[in-house]
């Protein structure tokens, strides 16, 4: 493993727990020393680490994307025709492309796998989407079964009939060279549209009803019981009871956000298909907004915010919001997988959007209560063209406009930001 940050390290300890045999490489000496005291074996350099490895060697890397290239040629002194290469990072789906063709000249192999799980996979496992040659995949099969989530040992829900293949345990082989990180890709800029609307619906609470942070907490944590249950919602609510020396941390934190490569990737590539996809656009232009944080603290004392609290019972409106949240919700992931679809026939990838809904639901941060009407969708119907034409998914969309026409109606008359929600709509 080259690369141990807390992703990194935590992939090598589960790793070492089930028995493999871990070498690793970080450019800081300390977090490699850590893990050798935990069981791991010290590389004291990228030559070292491959003197190491018995052979065919694997390496994985989990570096930032912007310096995946230079590693990968610092390390190819060392390494012989077959020998692996997997980028477990979040790289740009074409580099990936690229490398796979330099590397193959060379005899060398090389997987693209889109790693979600965060701080939490050591107990929980990670959820790997992974692109590349089948036989490739198939001879790193028992390191992907290590990291992923698993079964688990609770019983089958009921009628739910049992699935060949790895989609059970939170992998899944996408297919050539690109589509893991591809598929990775629109998995993150579905997580920023979520995660922009929990945000919205945060200003509505907080500026609109002028609710509590004790309030907001709670209804967080009331929606997750609900219709809205995922996991950006709960850590949504765990935030709100985060506090030091007895203040709401979240207060405290600077209300600036930069856009990462996936993000702005996901909105590049949809623009490039022709496909659109509003939610994620709007949530990556307000993440680039947020950067520039003096220029709106200057420009707010020129403009100040004329908004008025609005004027609707707070615990109705609380049912509006709920289901206007919803509604978004569903526009997100339905303009995501229209985008997965379209790059699949453009790009040849044979994606199955139902099997990548199943380990989605399983073990990543976006999963959530309705991947399953996802999955349940595209298994219905594998040529599905577009989410929002499955029958069950038309019946509660339709069902929420109401509630999100009230909800976006009163956001404009009372001058609260909800661009996101608006272009979901």
């Amino acid at each position: 493993m080259v690369g141990l940050g807390r992703m990194g390290a935590n992939m090598v300890r589960r790793l070492i727990k089930a028995g493999h045999r871990c070498i690793v490489f970080d450019r800081i000496p300390k977090a490699v020393a850590d893990l050798a005291r935990e069981g791991a074996v010290e590389a004291s350099s990228l030559s070292d680490l491959v003197k190491k490895l018995d052979k065919p060697r694997a390496v994985w890397l989990m570096v930032p994307a912007a310096v995946v290239d230079q590693t990968i040629a610092d390390l190819l002194p060392h390494l012989a025709a077959g020998d692996t290469l997997i980028d477990g990072g979040n790289s740009y789906y074409v580099d990936d492309i690229r490398r796979a063709k330099e590397l193959a000249a060379k005899g060398i192999h090389y997987a693209d796998v889109g790693t979600s799980g965060g701080v939490w996979g050591l107990e929980r496992g990670y959820c790997m989407m992974i692109g590349g040659p089948e036989e490739t995949v198939r001879h790193l099969d028992p390191i992907f079964k290590t990291l992923a989530p698993g079964r688990g040992n609770i019983s089958r829900t009921p009628g739910r009939e049992e699935t060949t293949g790895t989609v059970e345990d939170g992998y899944l082989y996408c297919g050539p060279s690109g589509s893991g990180h591809f598929v990775k890709m629109v998995h993150n800029g579905i997580e920023y549209g979520l995660m922009q609307l929990i945000a919205e619906a945060y200003e509505m609470m907080k500026k609109g009803l002028g609710l509590s942070d004790e309030k907001i907490q709670s209804t967080f944590e009331q929606w997750n019981k609900g219709r809205l249950q995922s996991f950006l919602i709960e850590i949504t609510s765990d935030i709100f009871a985060f506090k030091e020396s007895g203040r709401l941390l979240l207060n405290d934190i600077k209300d600036e956000a930069r856009a990462k490569g996936t993000g702005k990737w996901t909105s590049q590539v949809a623009m490039d298909l022709q496909v659109p996809l509003s939610v994620i656009d709007a949530a990556v232009s307000m993440r680039d907004l947020s950067k520039y944080k003096a220029l709106r603290v200057k420009a707010a004392s020129s403009y100040p915010e004329e908004g008025t609290r609005l004027t609707q019972a707070p615990e109705e409106f609380m049912k509006s919001l709920e289901a206007a949240l919803y509604f978004s919700t569903i526009i997100s992931y339905a303009q995501g997988m229209h985008l997965l679809s379209q790059a699949s026939i453009e790009y040849h990838y044979d994606l199955k959007i139902d099997r990548i809904a199943q380990i989605w639901r399983g073990g990543c941060i976006i999963r959530s209560a309705f991947l399953e009407d996802i999955y349940q969708a595209f298994k219905n119907d594998a040529s599905l063209v577009h989410l929002l034409l499955d029958k069950n998914v038309q019946k509660k969309v339709s069902s929420l406009i109401p509630a999100t026409r009230l909800v976006l109606s009163s956001a404009v008359q009372s001058g609260k930001k909800t661009l996101a929600s608006k272009l979901g709509s």
